[in-house]
């Protein structure tokens, strides 16, 4: 069973987040799932995912003021630079480092989801032509 479920304690009922939240968290699954010798494919395409979440909101939260801003795309920059340091783990095969790293990520990404992002799908309910443009 991986460490964290697409459940609906983590729906937050805005679409655009909702969709992108979905693919992290079955991507992080993959990474759960996939043998050693896949992990470093898993884990670019985690990287990758995890790049156009927080792009995505960063770019909402900028193009629509979002008042919390500074401190909600800091931890997406600090989160980012530590799953490029698993990405640089797994292509050494520090691989039990890096599957620990994937359930510490599953922890802060439940809690994020339910206190920062929460916020921000509030605050775009208010702003639906903004994500409608982006997502296109």
């Amino acid at each position: 069973m991986a460490t964290l479920n697409w459940t609906d304690t983590l729906v937050l009922g805005f679409a655009p987040i909702d969709d992108l939240h979905r693919s992290l968290v079955e991507q992080m699954a993959r990474v759960e799932r996939c043998p050693d010798a896949l992990l470093t494919l898993e884990w670019e395409r985690l990287v990758d995912c995890a790049q156009t979440l927080f792009d995505r909101e960063n770019t909402w939260m900028k193009n629509t003021h979002f008042s919390s801003e500074s401190s909600h795309s800091l931890q997406h920059r600090v989160v980012l630079n530590v799953l490029r340091e698993g990405l640089a783990m797994a292509r050494t095969g520090q691989h039990a480092r890096v599957r620990q790293m994937a359930v510490e990520l599953a922890r802060w990404f439940a809690k994020h989801i339910q206190s920062l992002d929460a916020a921000l799908a509030l605050h775009l309910r208010s702003h639906p032509e903004e994500c409608r443009r982006t997502l296109h």
